[in-house]
């Protein structure tokens, strides 16, 4: 079989993508999504190009982008183009430049399929690129769900040229004439994967010449290891971890019989990316400390009194809405509040209606999350109390207590903890004669 066909048969055999789909290439500049371009856009394929200018190299990425630019031109193709100050975003989430570039070039692709109606994104990952992603696995430790590499499809993300080695994706591009341009940094062993395609993969080809090939079959193998062991974790799973909203809620209960056995607990977990350490300090405070918090690289475990609850990290900065006195409504998170005034100084028994003396407020006021070290003073009681008090009081844990709105007043005052209790020097009195009425969604 020549390219095209090669191409063809692993489109179909992994059921990629339908002829008369639309499909956003994601191209950089290199070898391999030139290749990809140049090979789609022949076959006739309805395609666009999305190129990522993350202004990490200068001038360099400048003509990385006007490389891609004039491919598509010449080849009427589609362009699409978003710049990205990586380093400062970086920097703002805390996070690696690697990362941030990950999270940035994925999200955007992502928002230009939906906004343009495209079915997938087709990403220009090959062969080796599979086997690097195994083997840098394996020495980061992995279980078998580690050594299946990269999908070839996964939801809308599809990979067309993993059948492909390294060597042929050049041995085309020269064939084929097709333009590239090498970004240096993949030359430079300063990196993990960049090693393990410099220095360690050559070393086991000089052992076995078609060690790409016969590793492509070990992960073949791995792939039926998994999915047979699947077959028993998934319905076991799905029985214990029950998704509700945004979080996962395992019943202590139910996972009791479970836990002494760490094999299982790791495959049960391997969706959250949980370590064995981890996991084996899950095991030795099950039943000890309520309260304390797992992490893993995406989520956080918390183990509460009779529950284990999962989420998604959050990486949002800390938010903050203010009122003036002129707001009529606003949002905070999920929660939305109607603001109104009035000279009705009748209680109201609703946890959801914050009635609250008009005169005592100093304007803006804010809404934020609590904030360890906050306290008020809580109405009915004498003294003041901690926030965090008043949450364990409520039985409130610790992923549902950074959720809860509370309202600041100018001067520095917690004047209503939305949805639990007013501050008791905020309260409607005798000497009341205007009332800000706070109702909360």
């Amino acid at each position: 079989m020549n390219l095209l066909e090669r191409l063809t048969f692993f489109i179909k055999d992994n059921s990629l993508f339908e002829a008369d789909d639309k499909i956003l290439l994601t191209v950089s500049g290199g070898r391999d999504s030139m290749l990809l371009t140049f090979l789609l856009a022949k076959a006739g394929y309805q395609i666009a190009i999305a190129h990522c200018n993350f202004k990490l190299r200068g001038a360099e990425s400048d003509l990385d982008e006007s490389l891609v630019r004039d491919f598509a031109e010449a080849h009427g193709i589609p362009f699409y183009v978003r710049h990205f100050d990586t380093e400062q975003i970086a920097s703002e989430r805390g996070i690696s430049i690697q990362m941030a570039a990950r999270e940035l070039r994925y999200s955007w692709f992502e928002e230009l399929r939906e906004a343009l109606s495209f079915d997938k994104i087709a990403v220009a990952q090959h062969l080796n690129d599979h086997i690097e992603t195994v083997l840098l696995n394996l020495s980061r430790g992995t279980g078998l769900q580690g050594l299946q590499g990269i999908q070839a499809k996964r939801d809308r993300l599809i990979r067309p040229l993993l059948f492909l080695k390294a060597e042929e994706v050049l041995h085309y591009v020269q064939e084929y004439q097709i333009p590239y341009r090498d970004d240096q940094s993949n030359f430079s062993t300063k990196y993990a994967r960049n090693k393990v395609r410099i220095d360690i993969i050559p070393q086991f080809k000089k052992m076995q010449p078609d060690f790409e090939r016969i590793f492509e079959q070990n992960i073949a193998h791995f792939k039926e290891s998994y999915a047979l062991l699947q077959q028993f974790i998934t319905p076991l799973r799905n029985d214990l971890f029950i998704k509700e909203q945004e979080v996962w809620i395992i019943e202590k209960e139910k996972l009791r019989k479970h836990i002494t056995d760490l094999p299982l607990l790791y495959e049960l977990f391997s969706p959250f990316c949980f370590s064995k350490s981890v996991l084996t300090d899950l095991q030795s405070c099950f039943d000890k400390e309520s309260g304390r918090l797992f992490q893993s690289e995406g989520y956080d475990l918390l183990l509460d009194r009779d529950f284990l609850i999962i989420r998604e990290k959050e990486y949002k900065q800390e938010d903050e809405t203010i009122i003036t006195s002129e707001t009529k409504s606003v949002s905070w998170r999920n929660y939305s509040f109607c603001c109104d005034y009035s000279h009705d100084v009748s209680i109201v028994r609703d946890k959801q209606i914050a009635k609250i003396d008009a005169n005592l407020l100093i304007f803006p006021l804010t809404l934020r999350a609590w904030k360890t070290g906050d306290y008020f003073y809580p109405l009915g009681m004498t003294g003041r109390k901690k926030l965090s008090d008043l949450f364990n009081n409520y039985k409130v844990n610790v992923f549902e207590k950074g959720n809860v709105p509370i309202l600041i007043n100018g001067n520095g005052d917690i004047i209503w903890v939305a949805n639990y209790q007013l501050d008791n020097r905020y309260k409607i009195s005798g000497n009341t004669n205007k009332v800000f009425i706070l109702s909360c969604k």
